[in-house]
């Protein structure tokens, strides 16, 4: 692919906290892969590799101490609604209504009322939640409290999308219908997808490429495509390809070294 569709670039990023009366910490160092324009990547790694302070930077939200992140050829120095990120819980707020959760995005960016509206019903409409434009957060299932906050993030296009642990929160079924939902407006909205996950199913369901962390301090190990076709990527059959089977092991595989280490 070209430079022109390069959405995210993380360059040889790494990030060591000052801790008072203690040696410095290095949460990660020397990271570094792309995102293309309408492709989906996957981190996985152990716990406390480091994953959420690379989201934190790519965000905005904390400067490296080395290396860069750029967005569209742009270095990112603060959070600048460049990146939409959804967290492991819908964070909704109780006192709004679907569609006035939806537009809270939109409305920051001082976008007038009514085409906010607009761009919300859309949303709602095309992606499953029609004639609950008014409930409140109370009213509905969690998997419904998660699409709200997916369309949410979807309601500013923003140039990436994070994704942290996004189903994590839900039980099996509610998480495998979501997961093929969200896909699907992945891939019919082109959007530039970060997602980070401990399942590795997960991760090969829905990524075009997995990059695999190493524990702390997290560096890349090593990227994975995924050579399987849009049309088998349904969270259950998926599952019953030689091609997913041998992948599953092989990330497995160098998770349970570093785990081990």
């Amino acid at each position: 692919m070209s430079d022109a569709n390069i959405v995210l670039n993380a360059e040889k990023v790494g990030m060591t906290f000052e801790v008072a009366n203690a040696a410095p910490v290095t949460a990660i160092a020397d990271i570094g892969f792309q995102v293309h324009r309408g492709e989906i990547v996957a981190i996985v790694g152990p716990s406390g590799c480091g994953k959420t302070t690379l989201f934190n930077i790519i965000a905005g939200l904390l400067k490296p101490t080395d290396g860069r992140v750029e967005v569209n050829g742009e270095p990112v120095h603060s959070a600048t609604g460049h990146v939409g990120y959804m967290l492991q819980k819908d964070l909704l707020l109780p006192w709004r209504t679907v569609i006035d959760n939806v537009i809270i995005g939109l409305q920051v960016r001082n976008t007038p009322r009514k085409k906010a509206e607009a761009i919300a019903h859309e949303l709602i409409e095309n992606y499953g939640l029609k004639g609950f434009e008014h409930s409140y957060p109370s009213e509905l299932s969690g998997g419904m409290r998660q699409r709200v906050a997916f369309m949410r993030t979807l309601a500013f296009s923003p140039d990436v999308i994070l994704l942290d642990e996004p189903f994590s929160a839900l039980d099996s079924q509610t998480r495998l219908v979501l997961q093929s939902d969200v896909l699907r407006i992945i891939r019919e909205r082109q959007c530039s997808v970060v997602l980070v996950t401990h399942d590795v199913g997960e991760a090969i369901t829905m990524a075009d490429r997995i990059v695999v962390i190493t524990s702390r301090p997290g560096r890349v190990k090593s990227i994975h495509p995924v050579n399987i076709a849009p049309e088998q990527r349904h969270p259950l059959k998926i599952r019953k390809l030689p091609e997913f089977t041998a992948l599953y092991e092989t990330i497995w595989s160098e998770l349970g070294i570093d785990l081990a280490a």
